[in-house]
């Protein structure tokens, strides 16, 4: 036929060439190579890091209005072994677990898409595109796993709190939150979340980045040790504490089981200033310095390691 009668099949569809099995070799599989890798890598970070994010949700929901349980980090951890031995500090693990499998696929790969879609397959991107390719990966995660993953494990070690706890795991909580909130109450505090991931990746990939292109020089083609990597992940991860722990101790609060005494995101941060001050805005940052960067450090680590694994036996 001629260009201006061109047959088109009716089974063609324009994001196939692009993202599905009809793209090119190469770019188009980046994104899912991101999933495959991200997953692996979020299942074996959590498994290293929950102690400190369990120590520090508690120091969080400690609240300074109330009777104080803890005088401390290490007060926690003690009291916390006493009652529940070693393993009381991986109480709630199993939802994180649960989450942080497909909350690291979805970050990876939805930045990969990104980046893909911004380079074409093929450069290096700005730093502009690097911030909004992480932005768009933290929203991403935000909505699909952060959100839901997150309020059911501060409502888990929330409960743990109570004198008789009521959940006796993941899928018992869980079932008792929907059935007594609907499915409202694994989605609290989403707008919270949403700046939080978004603020957070943003830093971590434009930071990583920038190390690397640092590192590299003029050779773009540079290969960077993976010690150094973690490294480099760690300043990442120091970087996004500093930068958004006051909307992380927010997301905290408006998950919890007294999150019915905030209003809106905004009334949560009202209350916080008015009742404890501004300093409660940073309650929680030495274990979670500690918890991020560990985590950061080791996630880039393991993810650049199955993405370098990924480019010999994945075409």
């Amino acid at each position: 036929m001629d260009g201006k009668n061109k047959f088109v099949s009716p089974f063609y569809r324009p994001w196939m060439t692009t993202y599905g099995a009809a793209a090119p070799a190469g770019g188009s599989n980046k994104g899912l190579k991101g999933i495959v890798a991200g997953g692996i890598t979020g299942g074996i970070e959590i498994c290293i890091t929950y102690p400190t994010e369990y120590v520090k949700t508690q120091i969080q929901l400690d609240e300074k209005a109330g009777a104080r349980k803890y005088n401390g980090i290490m007060d926690c951890v003690k009291k916390t072994v006493k009652s529940h031995g070693v393993f009381g500090l991986y109480r709630g693990l199993s939802v994180l677990l649960y989450g942080s499998i497909p909350k690291s696929a979805v970050r990876f790969g939805a930045f990969e898409a990104l980046s893909t879609q911004m380079t074409g397959g093929n450069g290096e991107l700005t730093a502009t595109q690097r911030v909004l390719c992480g932005l768009g990966a933290g929203v991403s995660e935000a909505i699909l796993a952060v959100t839901p993953m997150e309020t059911v494990k501060v409502k888990f070690i929330n409960d743990q709190r109570l004198e008789k706890p009521r959940f006796k795991g993941f899928f018992h909580g869980t079932s008792i939150i929907i059935k007594e909130q609907g499915i409202s109450g694994v989605y609290q505090g989403l707008m919270p979340t949403i700046l939080k991931q978004g603020t957070n990746q943003a830093i971590r990939f434009y930071v990583m980045g920038a190390l690397k292109n640092l590192y590299k020089g003029d050779d773009p083609n540079k290969p960077v040790p993976k010690l150094l990597v973690g490294v480099f992940g760690m300043a990442a991860g120091a970087a996004s504490v500093y930068g958004n722990t006051p909307l992380d101790v927010v997301k905290t609060r408006m998950q919890g089981l007294e999150a019915h005494k905030y209003k809106s995101t905004v009334d949560c941060m009202f209350q916080i200033w008015k009742k404890e001050g501004p300093t409660a805005f940073y309650k929680g940052t030495v274990p979670r310095l500690s918890r991020v960067c560990l985590d950061v450090g080791i996630t880039f680590m393991i993810y650049d390691s199955f993405m370098d694994l990924f480019k010999k036996v994945w075409p």
